[in-house]
């Protein structure tokens, strides 16, 4: 993950340069007019000077190089990243100086350049230009070294270098880098779900069925019949009743979750890992985290944005798409539409029937209200998780604010209290067992007949 620079052509005098000539100049035209030996000699280490220092005259311009350390960050791990200066010539350039851009959410807190560390923390980070040497046909590194705020694709440079040789008498012109791009995944917080999925869809995988089978969970003990293997005999039951009884078992199937990410609105203020988190940050580390307890379970996840671009990853197992997911994730970004997207969001054989439909919003539309209303009204098996901010400020501006938000608070609330009435639980998201009672409830609802409406 690199990017080389096109160098720009030719060399320009400084003004040391142009002080030198000028200086020169009047005191030899000086000493003429004058006829005065004694300017001429005082001209003379100018001359002499200026001339030594032009003897070797460097024709290559430097080369710089952005590279990133890891490629795959994480949300509060280490970041390093490297400015890389080559002097191709054959002449050491006397001075150079890097400076770099870097996103607000790749805190640089080190710097190692030239063999020389510094802490930047509070001197203005990596934007502060940084100066070293460059000997002839080598390179040297500015080491960037921090911390990685916040998920999603973050740029890194453009970095620019000029460099001074010919004792500071020429100086390149500006080389400058293309920024790249840096992935930061998102940070999975810490998320367990024991309870039973309310309707599995595969033959095979981790979680208990209500229908008998091969499995590992114990349904009771029933009298042998043909086709039952023998190694299910219960000895013990079999020579108490005089008969042979075998253990009976659930078979163990595979569920399809799918992760419906609600984009319509953005709230609260990103404050990365550490600090407060929008809505944006809460449902990106949800998905995540649901994604991999469910691929972790030998289950099959989907991904789905419930917004204008509607994207999709279609359903799969495994570790491939686990990672494919976390990539998926980075590209998730609010943004609003006038138009309705339910239809191209479930459209036909987008979405299966026996599907557990995880739904991450803030429910700051009413749409995205009609959207779960719609999806329970069909059959499917739904859960809401709330992600709107629990610490989203209060309006303190002069007027009707403050009441204002107060109403939309409680016009909101009763929202969600109708959607809990018809069948929607809404949970806020909390980490580690959020949707436990949750699922617990849904499972239990599976097993009732129920009616499809369409």
């Amino acid at each position: 993950m690199d990017a080389r620079a096109e160098p720009a052509s030719g060399w320009a005098p400084t003004w040391a340069l142009g002080r030198a000539v000028l200086l020169t100049g009047v005191l030899l035209v000086a000493g003429v007019l004058l006829g005065r030996i004694d300017l001429v000699v005082l001209a003379t280490p100018f001359a002499l000077g200026t001339a030594y220092a032009l003897r070797r005259r460097p024709a290559a311009q430097p080369e710089l190089e952005l590279g990133v350390g890891d490629t795959h960050l994480v949300e509060g791990g280490p970041m390093a990243a490297t400015v890389s200066v080559t002097n191709p010539d054959l002449v050491g350039y006397d001075i150079a100086v890097v400076r770099t851009r870097m996103s607000r959410w790749l805190r640089v807190e080190q710097v190692g350049f030239g063999g020389a560390g510094l802490d930047v923390r509070d001197s203005g980070g990596a934007g502060r230009p940084f100066v070293t040497s460059v000997p002839r046909g080598s390179a040297v590194d500015l080491e960037l070294t921090g911390t990685a705020l916040r998920w999603g694709r973050h740029p890194i440079g453009p970095a620019g270098v000029r460099v001074a040789a010919a004792d500071g008498l020429l100086v390149s012109r500006a080389v400058i880098t293309d920024p790249i791009r840096a992935r930061v995944y998102p940070r999975t917080e810490p998320f367990d779900a024991v309870e039973a999925m309310p309707r599995a869809a595969g033959l095979v995988g981790g979680h208990r069925s209500r229908r008998p089978g091969e499995g590992g969970e114990l349904a009771g003990v029933r009298v042998f019949a043909p086709g039952d293997r023998l190694r299910r005999v219960d000895w013990r039951v079999s020579l108490r009743a005089r008969q042979l009884h075998v253990a009976a078992t659930l078979s163990d199937r595979d569920a399809e979750v799918v992760v419906l990410l609600d984009v319509l609105a953005e709230a609260g203020r990103s404050g990365g890992v550490g600090g407060a988190a929008s809505v944006l940050d809460t449902t990106v580390r949800a998905a995540a985290a649901i994604a991999e307890h469910y691929l972790h379970r030998g289950d099959r996840v989907a991904l789905l944005e419930y917004g204008p671009t509607a994207r999709r990853l279609r359903p799969a197992t495994g570790r491939r798409q686990y990672l494919t997911a976390l990539e998926w994730l980075l590209d998730v970004h609010a943004e609003s539409s006038p138009h309705e997207p339910y239809d191209q969001v479930f459209g036909p054989q987008v979405l299966s029937s026996d599907a557990l439909v995880v739904v991450l919003t803030p429910l700051l539309d009413e749409r995205s209200a009609q959207m779960l209303a719609r999806l329970a009204r069909g059959g499917r098996f739904v859960v809401a998780v709330d992600t709107l901010p629990t610490e989203l400020p209060v309006p303190k501006e002069r007027g009707w604010a403050e009441v204002a938000y107060r109403l939309w608070r409680l016009d909101r609330d009763t929202m969600i209290g109708q959607l809990r009435e018809h069948g929607v639980p809404v949970v806020r998201w909390a980490g580690a067992g959020s949707l436990d009672e949750v699922l617990r409830d849904v499972a239990r609802l599976a097993t009732a007949p129920r009616a499809g409406f369409s």
